[in-house]
């Protein structure tokens, strides 16, 4: 696979080698087995490689047009839904190109290492994922943790299907645990105080009204409930529509719904200081852990 990334794009290969060298062993034993899963569902090492340059070729497509505009280039999720979440080959691509960039990129692999160090592993009850992707954080929580009831809620059939195999794949006893439902989770009827984790991993950054998804949160969670929460800021991707400057704007947003930080990481990027990073408008991942207040 990483050969026909270096056919492809020299300069991002040389990129890929030096963020091979920063994983464990164990990550590196994870991600061969991710591209293992992917050959068992009839993706090729050739369709794999094309998945994970999608990813970086629209990256910096939108990069481009953010440092010339200073804003993303759609705003709606009507711009943006039917190009990305319903069509079914795009979204597949777009998702297993994902996967494979929270191992390769630096800042996806802090996020990810980041959500399994906070991860109440202790903790029982039920667990709620809003917009779960391609599955693979939902897995690793059904792994590792003692929550007994899992639910995950999505738009994209495409999401759906990923993270249903990548359950059955990889956690085949735990599978009854979990149901997955296509829906709105704004137009949802769950139970207020039900879910004593609620976990929503780069979501806010797609939608129109992130406050209305932070109101629904807190009132899906339980009082003691663990809430996890990543985003991004200044970081332009095909189907981003809300811009976010600087962590304070996040912050006053939790604080309006009644949310409260436990634990946060504020990841620059690579190379950069967070104010550089601010300055030069240069893309920024946060994720956090939060309460209700």
């Amino acid at each position: 696979m990483f050969e026909r990334i270096r056919a492809r794009n020299p300069m991002h290969y040389r990129f890929v080698t030096a963020a091979i060298q920063q994983l464990t062993p164990d990550e590196m034993a994870r991600l061969a087995q991710y591209i293992d899963f992917c050959r068992s569902r009839g993706v090729s090492d050739q369709q794999l490689s094309d998945s994970y340059l999608t990813i970086v070729n629209d990256t910096l497509r939108e990069q481009a047009y953010f440092r010339k505009h200073k804003h993303y280039r759609y705003s709606t999720f009507a711009e943006v839904a039917d190009s990305v979440y319903f069509d079914d080959e795009y979204m597949s691509r777009y998702m297993y190109g994902l996967a494979i960039s929270s191992f390769l990129w630096p800042n996806h692999l802090d996020l990810f290492r980041f959500f399994q160090r906070t991860l109440p592993i202790a903790k029982t009850g039920r667990y709620l994922e809003i917009g779960p992707g391609h599955g693979y954080f939902l897995m690793t929580a059904m792994r590792l943790s003692a929550f007994t009831d899992f639910l995950a809620v999505d738009i994209s059939d495409t999401s759906i299907n990923q993270t249903q195999a990548i359950i059955a794949h990889f956690a085949p006893a735990l599978a009854d645990r979990a149901q997955l439902q296509r829906m709105d989770f704004l137009d949802s009827d769950l139970a207020t105080g039900g879910f004593d984790a609620v976990v929503m991993g780069e979501v806010l950054e797609h939608v129109e009204s992130p406050k209305s998804f932070l109101d629904q949160i807190r009132r899906v969670a339980a009082d003691d409930a663990h809430i996890y929460l990543s985003t991004c800021i200044n970081a332009p991707a095909v189907d981003h529509i809300s811009l976010f400057r600087d962590p304070q704007e996040l912050e006053q947003l939790f604080a309006a719904s009644g949310l409260a930080i436990r634990d946060e990481l504020i990841r620059p990027y690579e190379g950069k200081t967070l104010q550089q990073s601010l300055d030069e408008l240069l893309p920024i991942n946060v994720a956090y852990v939060l309460r209700k207040s």
